[in-house]
């Protein structure tokens, strides 16, 4: 069982910086595919990162890349997402989940039912 808690959301200006955190317990993290995933009010819950057991590969969406970078610690069970350059569209509750279900997977998984656990949310507003 993996147990995922997000910190680091806030408000801010369009062009500013965030930092997002995901504190997991649970042993199966270290093995687990990690992802960022948020959800805009009205809208459905999309991808926006994801990053191998090792961290060996990252894979991110479009309306992202280049502009957020996902990473993770796993000597501290935690996963991270820095946003820069914060648009008004990246406005959103974002969520961290964890593939549990295989071990050890160098596959990106950009789909939500790919997720055995996610965490309660923490909320990004964005300014204009």
């Amino acid at each position: 069982q993996v147990q995922l808690v997000e910190s680091g959301g806030g408000l801010v200006q369009a062009g500013d910086s965030l930092r997002l955190s995901c504190a997991a317990s649970g042993r199966a993290f270290s093995t687990s595919a990690l992802g960022w995933f948020r959800q805009a009010p009205g809208k459905e819950r999309e991808f926006v990162a994801t990053i191998t057991w090792s961290g060996g590969r990252t894979t991110y969406a479009d309306s992202v890349k280049g502009r957020f970078t996902i990473s993770r610690d796993n000597a501290k069970n935690t996963l991270y997402l820095q946003m820069n350059n914060l648009k008004p569209e990246d406005t959103a509750v974002y969520y961290c989940a964890a593939r549990s279900r295989t071990r050890y997977s160098d596959a990106a998984y950009v789909l939500a039912d790919g997720y055995d656990h996610w965490g309660q949310g923490t909320q990004v507003t964005v300014s204009s």
